[in-house]
């Protein structure tokens, strides 16, 4: 079996496996030039005309707030929640989702898998090694998963920085054909230092986001709105370098028609000037010359900030109020919730399932730590982005309640709208909850019919009338007032 090993032909080989048309590098440098190549627009508006690097993705992420929102936030919400596995629905507490609660229970795989997820974002791939049981010591990492029941110890996710891809698999007729068979981690020590390890793919799950001709590789997060982001640094940079020096705007001489200033006289003018400003001195002394401090000129960057922020709102599919960070606040309206919570969703289905969970759960399962599901499948429930939260559920509530109040007060309510057609339309409750409204509400009036009959039941007896005296016809009874 060949192999391609690291070497200075590794990228011909890389991409004539991977059916690539044009090589990163190439394509980049040329990104920036129009007019048929007499103009570089990229250089001449301060963006990179070369590839951009993992080292520049992650320096953009750690020093900017924009760029770092650009990751995160997307990430937050995919892994918020509890992340189950379900056997059967019609079964609890299976030997399946047991193993597996307990192995979550120990090693945290939300939090560790959330990570993943931001690292592979970072860069083109990102990396998941499985620490088994069957390695003793580093040499170990490079030999495949011995077969039987294994034990984990740990998952450790890794960057394409920190996980290089060591050799790929040039056999046509292989199922791994193309796909990375060695790495090369850098695996930090307890000193602070970092050691290379080779290691086997068998002991590693390879995740991608966004690929396109390749599986090895996928698009960084930050690549498609790098230029957006340099924009806005340069928009915020220089509104706080307008401001600062359009605060202290300096100040302007005038010297009289009829007055000399010295060589002297300037060079002591300018010293005062200098104490004045660094507040070593209270007032100038000075003759002959008229100093006025220049006006104030400072313009505000906020409908070009807004550009760039709809811009990069359009290019990630994050929602503007959400990327700022006023998604709870009063200004998000419903329709950015709608879209962020749909976008969300589509994340989890069609990137955080199928790349990252699914695959780790079938290597365990493979390797034996959790055991086979009996029906030979699982499904992965993720929290309900959709519920209500406990404030909104009472101010639901409340209103419910205090339209219900309404109708049941309101003279020929149930004439005309009768009480089903006012639960359904009126309040959207569905059939369920209808029927035990209507069951509870049969079961009041009941009990006021019964409550009535027996207060009717427990009243006095009203005496019997008087006999009439002779030619006086008798009194006639009063009626009982029904109550």
């Amino acid at each position: 079996m060949k192999r391609i090993s690291k070497s200075p032909s590794l990228q011909t080989n890389q991409i004539s496996l991977e059916g690539s048309l044009l090589n990163r590098g190439m394509l980049a440098s040329l990104l920036g030039f129009q007019y048929g190549g007499e103009r570089d627009l990229y250089r001449a508006l301060g963006y990179p005309s070369g590839e951009i690097k993992f080292a520049d993705f992650y320096l953009r992420y750690t020093r900017q707030d924009i760029a770092k929102a650009v990751i995160d936030r997307p990430v937050r919400a995919t892994w918020q929640g509890a992340l189950e596995l379900v056997e059967m629905e019609e079964q609890e507490d299976t030997a399946f989702e047991k193993a597996w609660t307990e192995l979550d229970r120990k090693m945290k795989f939300k939090t560790k898998l959330a990570r993943l997820d931001r690292l592979t974002g970072l860069g083109r791939y990102g990396v998941l090694l499985l620490g088994l049981d069957d390695v003793n010591n580093r040499e170990a990492f490079a030999a495949p998963v011995r077969s039987g029941a294994r034990k984990l110890h740990y998952i450790k996710p890794f960057s394409e920085s920190s996980a290089a891809i060591l050799e790929l698999e040039n056999n046509p007729t292989s199922p791994r054909y193309g796909l990375p068979l060695y790495y090369t981690m850098s695996v930090k020590e307890a000193n602070g230092g970092t050691t290379d390890v080779k290691v086997h793919h068998t002991r590693v799950i390879h995740i991608t986001d966004d690929p396109l001709e390749s599986e090895v590789y996928g698009t960084p997060r930050l690549e498609g709105v790098y230029n957006r982001l340099m924009d806005i640094e340069k928009l915020v940079g220089g509104d706080a370098e307008m401001f600062w020096r359009g605060a202290r705007p300096g100040y302007e001489g005038k010297v009289a028609d009829d007055y000399t200033l010295t060589k002297e006289m300037r060079e002591d003018l300018l010293q005062q000037i200098n104490e004045y400003e660094n507040n070593l001195r209270r007032f100038l002394i000075n003759e002959g010359i008229d100093i006025q401090a220049l006006q104030q000129q400072i313009a505000s960057p906020k409908e070009h900030f807004e550009v760039q922020i709809a811009c990069l709102s359009a290019v990630t599919g994050i929602p503007q109020r959400v990327l700022m960070g006023s998604e709870r606040g009063e200004l998000a309206s419903s329709q950015d919730s709608s879209e962020w919570k749909e976008y969300v969703q589509a994340r989890r289905e069609d990137h955080a399932e199928p790349n990252i969970v699914r695959p780790l759960i079938d290597a365990l399962i493979q390797y034996e730590i959790l055991p086979a599901p009996v029906t030979g499948n699982y499904s992965i429930k993720w929290n309900d982005l959709y519920s209500l939260s406990e404030k909104a559920r009472v101010d639901i509530g409340k209103a419910r309640a205090t339209a219900i109040r309404e109708y049941t007060y309101t003279p020929m309510a149930e004439t005309i709208l009768p009480p089903d057609a006012f639960f359904a339309f009126c309040l959207g409750l569905n059939t369920e909850q209808i029927n035990y409204i209507t069951k509870l509400r049969d079961e009041i009036i009941n009990k006021e019919e019964l409550y009535d009959k027996i207060v009717e039941s427990l009243e006095e007896p009203e005496p019997a009338p008087m006999p009439a005296a002779a030619g006086k016809p008798a009194p006639a009874k009063p009626k009982p007032v029904k109550k």
